[in-house]
């Protein structure tokens, strides 16, 4: 508010350029400000001046605060109109002022006026500029308000159907892609059929690819299936619907890289939306050209031909991923290019293949000659390329090879990355193992870089993935049905971790505290110890049955399962662990906001178990007759992305099986329960567990700082306040991103939580209500330019010392809460008012007299 004030009193100054610079300023803080009346005023005023510098500052401010405010925007929206009309205003101020208009979408009148206004302004002035300013507003106003915009489209459409400008045909073109990525649901099949007869006939190279692009956007929408959905009597329609068939296949072996790539895209688009229609034709040209265009940028160098082999390889994984029984062709191109190519095209061909295989595993031991064969030749230099073509490869072999690597592959790996591999590279490869659950393969490449690295917290870093990596190895050797066995590897596994997360706890920084990661590993300790509780308490059916008396025992307290002994008692411990194990893994997924969602969906796997284990526990032995796993089902769930969710998918179901085949043949607890408590154990604990890349790296990353006032000037020291009096707390907070900020999820909001108790007792002796003990507020402000700030009253009415605690929690744009932190405190002390002190004085000088006086009777 002061630097508002000081900045706004220049407004009234002689000076124009003084008041433009105001003007500028007002306009550069509309975020903050957009509701302050006398800016508002100000700027309408300065509208109307005669100097020109001053009048483009004004539209500079106008068009900021039309964005912000809604009031601001239908109070200006008249005047910018009659200046606009006004035959006074020069030609370059009306193409300043019209994309004003585009702000004008808070309500739907506002909108309605803006539009008729700029309809009748692209009919009365035909000139270019004019047309071009005038329409791109009309798009941005129909995108923003969502009203028009069919009329929009057909407008746009004519323009570009029937101008002959060649600039405005591109802005149209551009416009439509724009309404096309935001609202293609609005496109109808008589848009895009006008769009496909333009691009047809066009004779310009630069226009059909505008359009071209324009229709490869929409056909991976819903707009494509609205364009081939069958309707009754309307056989004229759907034999136009070849015109867009046509156009892609005309245009999939255009001479143009662009033109083709867009051509494929929108052929593999119809393939892929349209399954249940036979497109025999439309995929084998979808292959071939596919094929050519492969063909054709492998040769090529340069930034052009990389950006359309990366859009090739991306429909080739979507093709495969839709038609299953194209993949083979698809991975049979891609192998004999992968020869031939290039370096930095072998690299995302290596990619491509690596999608493949993780959708369509079966293809992995197909590829798998052809990659190590190439394998062997590569790295004849160490250059950047190389080293990166070395990681791509390895990758591809982890995955094709699914469960185990043999031991001839491990040998070619290993003298290939000793021969020409930097250490950053073995590094990446073995980051690539651990992720792929071929924890032997890491453990030995993490071993032969421990000597390599110079800093002290790079080798504990090491030395704890080493660790990790061995302890899942000896998960390895688990057999079904066999629970001493998996009681030996659980426990050499446990042993591993412990090292492991002492080097993890070395290798933290104060700047790097590795808290997810420590998190990680020890809810993964925990896990592993819950597993090896389990299966000793199912052994201990065994070893210490139920005695005779168990059911004269059972039937006193009228409890069933006393009859079954002591493993009642014990599995009913197991499944309140299983369960708090679960909480803990939702809790480290709230607070992981900043991780990919590979590495949320493996937190949730991990999550997903407990809870199996749990409820599998009270279907079988605890409460048979209510349990119920129909809402557990795994089976309508989406494809799996990866082999460790797949695995643990088919696990999940394996067990819910299992269970319902077992509930109620057999009463609690007999050995067929126990046995399938153990097989389901150990079919988890054999899936080998991926460590995702949150583990090892952060692309994300936010962080909030907050500030409190009033603060103490020493954070140990309370703050002195009356009781009395209520405490205004204000919190202050701005948002720090990383290089990438928003690449996964982006804040909309931040919700603050300020709660307070009494921590030391007050020094009257005297019963306190707990509601005046303690307060309990929550906001949610909105940050701007990533800074917030709100207040909050507190009371503290109970003399005492209270602490103040400040916890802030973020909500991404999908209204999900993440608790991210921090959490702040501070203390306040709640001192006796004068007034109460001397009230307080009063009674009891008034209550010594008649004690002296009742002693004094008394003694008589």
């Amino acid at each position: 508010d002061e630097f508002v004030k000081r900045v706004f009193s220049v407004i009234h100054s002689n000076d124009p350029v003084a008041r433009a610079i105001t003007l500028r300023m007002l306009g550069s803080m509309a975020s903050i400000i957009p509701e302050r009346k006398n800016a508002h005023h100000s700027i309408r005023q300065s509208l109307d001046s005669h100097d020109n510098l001053e009048v483009e500052a004004a539209v500079f401010a106008a068009a900021n605060f039309s964005a912000q405010s809604k009031d601001f925007a239908a109070g200006v929206c008249n005047k910018i109109g009659e200046m606009i009309q006004g035959l006074a205003t020069p030609v370059d101020l009306k193409l300043k002022l019209i994309p004003i208009l585009q702000h004008m979408h808070h309500d739907a009148i506002l909108a309605s006026n803006a539009r008729q206004l700029l309809q009748q302004l692209v009919a009365s002035y035909p000139s270019t500029k004019m047309v071009i300013v005038t329409l791109h507003t009309l798009t941005l106003l129909s995108a923003s308000s969502l009203v028009d915009i069919p009329k929009q489209i057909q407008l746009l459409l004519q323009y570009l159907k029937n101008d002959p400008r060649k600039a405005v045909k591109r802005l149209a073109i551009q416009d439509l892609k724009l309404l096309g990525n935001k609202t293609p649901h609005t496109w109808n099949r008589e848009n895009i059929q006008a769009l496909c007869e333009c691009a047809l006939h066009t004779p310009y190279d630069s226009l059909k690819l505008g359009m071209l692009s324009v229709l490869s956007t929409l056909s991976g929408t819903i707009a494509i299936k609205q364009y081939f959905s069958m309707t009754p009597g309307n056989a004229a329609a759907t034999a136009r619907s070849s015109d867009l068939v046509k156009l892609a296949q005309e245009c999939s072996y255009h001479s143009s890289r662009g033109i083709a790539a867009h051509g494929v895209r929108v052929l593999t688009n119809i393939v892929a939306s349209c399954q249940n229609k036979d497109h025999l034709a439309l995929e084998n040209d979808a292959v071939f050209g596919l094929e050519s265009l492969l063909v054709l940028c492998n040769q090529d160098a340069s930034p052009g031909a990389h950006e359309t082999l990366k859009v090739a390889l991306t429909c080739m994984v979507r093709l495969a991923k839709c038609r299953p029984h194209l993949s083979q062709s698809v991975v049979e191109s891609l192998l004999t290019q992968l020869h031939s190519a290039h370096d930095a095209a072998r690299i995302l061909i290596c990619q491509c293949l690596a999608a493949i295989a993780m959708q369509l595993p079966v293809l992995g031991d197909g590829m798998l000659g052809d990659l190590m064969e190439l394998y062997k030749v590569i790295g004849r230099s160490a250059t950047d390329k190389q080293q990166e073509l070395l990681v791509s490869l390895a990758t591809v072999i982890f995955v094709a090879s699914q469960k185990a690597l043999s031991s001839e592959v491990k040998t070619v790996i290993k003298q290939q990355l000793e021969n020409v591999a930097n250490g950053w590279t073995v590094y990446r490869i073995s980051r690539q193992a651990s992720r792929m659950g071929n924890h032997d393969m890491a453990k030995e490449l993490y071993q032969s870089l421990l000597t390599h690295v110079a800093s002290e917290h790079l080798y504990f870093w090491l030395n704890s993935l080493k660790e990790f990596s061995h302890a899942e190895h000896c998960l390895t050797g688990l057999q079904d049905q066999d629970s001493s066995s998996a009681l030996t590897c659980i426990a050499e596994s446990l042993k591993s971790y412990h090292k492991g997360i002492a080097s993890l706890t070395a290798a933290s920084t104060p700047l790097n505290p590795l808290s997810f990661q420590c998190e990680f590993v020890k809810l993964r300790i925990d896990l592993l110890q819950a597993f090896s509780q389990l299966i000793c308490t199912c052994n201990s059916l065994k070893t210490s049955p139920p005695p005779a008396i168990a059911t004269t025992i059972a039937m006193t307290p009228r409890s069933d399962l006393q009859r079954c002994g002591r493993i009642s008692n014990q599995m009913k411990q197991s499944m309140e662990e299983f369960r708090s194990l679960a909480a803990c893994y939702g809790e480290l997924y709230q607070s992981s906001f900043d991780a990919d969602s590979a590495t949320l969906r493996n937190i949730e796997l991990q999550q997903q178990s407990c809870l199996l284990i749990s409820h599998t526990i009270e279907a079988l032995m605890l409460d048979p007759d209510s349990s119920s796993f129909q809402e557990y089902s795994f089976s309508g769930t989406a494809p799996a992305d990866s082999e460790y969710e797949r695995r643990m998918m088919s696990v999940f179901n394996h067990v819910l099986e299992e269970v319902e085949s077992l509930s109620g043949k057999y009463p609690p607890v007999s050995y067929m329960h126990t046995a399938c408590l153990c097989n389901a154990a150990i079919a988890l604990l054999k899936v080998p567990l991926s460590f995702q890349r949150y583990f090892f790296q952060k692309l994300q990353s936010t962080s909030i700082k907050l500030a409190l006032s009033p603060s103490p000037r020493n954070p140990a020291e309370p703050i002195a306040m009356q009781s009395n009096q209520q405490m205004a707390l204000k919190v202050e907070g701005v948002i720090q991103h990383g290089s990438k900020p928003g690449l996964f999820r982006t804040i909309q909001a931040v919700c603050l939580n300020v709660s307070s108790i009494l921590q030391s007792k007050p020094g009257q002796d005297y019963k306190v209500p707990i509601d005046s003990m303690m307060n309990e507020m929550e906001q949610r402000v909105e940050p701007h330019n990533d800074y917030f700030s709100t207040q909050f009253l507190l009371n503290f009415a109970i003399l005492g010392t209270h602490s103040i605690t400040v916890e802030s929690s973020v909500i991404d744009s999908n209204g999900i809460v993440w608790k991210t932190g921090p959490k702040n405190t501070i203390f306040v002390k709640s001192l006796e008012d004068p007034y109460s002190q001397q009230l307080r004085l009063q009674q009891q000088q008034a209550q010594q007299p008649s004690q002296q006086q009742r002693t004094a009777y008394t003694r008589f």
